[in-house]
């Protein structure tokens, strides 16, 4: 029986490219939601309840493993402020996790409840999954590795740094991490 992954894809990202192709060469059924088409065309709250509903409906299971990249860190994170703490194992790849913005080009984003996360995390509201990690680049502008780390201390999430790294993370790393972390 082949194992199946949830994977929620960084902004614009397709299941079948990136790192959705490196799970389904792997041998791994993936499903999940990417952020494109009418998935991208609903309102923020409306994905987040599809993927709420998807993971307690689904993916409810000890065995169970989600992966999110980059955006999609930041959908599931939302989406399991809805949850009871996930029972399953968790990987969290560049997550945005609020506000972001980069003097030396220009660019920013506010994403939607930019500021919830740490609400509740400062609140002790939060419902921590049980089993997570997240990685996040050393030079990672968007997925600001200090900001990542002060909602992981809160939260009781093991944060790993990864030196030089951007936003998106050297493929050897990952493949490293995921050959780990799938077994």
């Amino acid at each position: 029986m082949t194992k199946t992954i949830y994977y929620l894809c960084g902004h614009g990202g397709r299941i079948t490219n990136g790192l959705g192709q490196a799970l389904i060469s792997r041998g791994y059924d993936v499903v999940g939601r990417e952020t494109v088409g009418e998935f991208k065309s609903l309102g923020f709250s409306q994905q987040v309840d599809l993927i709420a509903s998807d993971l307690d409906q689904s993916f409810w299971d000890t065995d169970a493993q989600v992966i999110a990249n980059s955006y999609g860190g930041y959908l599931f994170l939302h989406a399991q402020a809805k949850l009871k703490p996930f029972i399953g194992s968790v990987m969290l790849l560049s997550p945005i996790v609020g506000e972001f913005s980069s003097e030396e080009i220009s660019r920013g984003f506010i994403p939607p409840h930019s500021t919830r996360l740490f609400e509740l995390a400062s609140q002790n509201m939060y419902p921590t999954p049980i089993n997570c990690e997240i990685h996040v680049g050393s030079e990672d502008w968007q997925s600001n590795p200090a900001n990542v780390t002060a909602l992981a201390d809160l939260l009781g999430i093991t944060v790993n740094i990864v030196q030089n790294g951007g936003h998106s993370l050297d493929k050897d790393y990952v493949s490293q991490q995921l050959d780990r972390w799938l077994k």
